[in-house]
């Protein structure tokens, strides 16, 4: 366990991230409205991955059709089978997960969210939500960084053909695997 992760989160699990790749624009109309992405405004497989404290893979979930909620990916991959009472997940604002990993007896470190400002116009955090967010943000960056990893293998960086859907299956858990091989992303002082 890094001492980044021992200070503050001792008991993270997992981080989590959902990434999308670009795939060829189907012919057929539902084909495309399942494939297309808006948040990447093209069509995408998306995949759920999971990384150890020390940058490390642990969970690559199949790819699944570009338009899949966050949720919908976590429950349906298999992810929260895996998880023990009193594991520590840590993820992004997106992850509407809390109730799933409660159900397990693990809990949900998230940026807390935005409200409405009482005094002015926009939306605000206190100033000890501020210090939390920027606090989980510095380690949830490093999953980020093991998806620019995985993302730089040629077949997962272009625009996959439609009908490739289970050779980029393996291809992308074979690249997680040689991503494992890799000088660890986070040192473990």
């Amino acid at each position: 366990m890094p001492l980044s992760f021992r200070r503050k989160y001792p008991n993270t699990r997992v981080i989590i991230d959902a990434t999308e790749f670009y795939v060829q624009r189907p012919r057929n109309p539902t084909a495309q409205s399942k494939t297309w992405s808006n948040y990447k405004s093209k069509n995408t497989f998306k995949t759920l991955v999971g990384i150890t404290p020390n940058g490390a893979f642990s969970f690559i979930s199949d790819l699944w059709t570009g338009n899949i909620s966050d949720r919908s990916i976590t429950e349906r991959s298999g992810f929260i089978d895996l998880i023990e009472k009193g594991d520590h997940v840590m993820a992004d604002r997106g992850f509407l997960i809390k109730d799933l990993l409660l159900s397990k007896g693990a809990t949900l470190n998230m940026p807390p969210f935005t409200r409405p400002c009482k005094h002015g116009k926009g939306r605000c955090l206190t100033a000890k939500e501020i210090k939390e967010s920027k606090s989980i943000a510095s380690l949830r960056i490093h999953v980020e960084r093991s998806i620019q990893r995985l993302k730089s293998y040629k077949f997962l960086s272009g625009v996959m053909p439609i009908n490739s859907l289970s050779v980029a299956n393996q291809a992308l858990k074979v690249a997680g695997f040689f991503c494992n091989l890799m000088k660890p992303l986070v040192q473990k002082l």
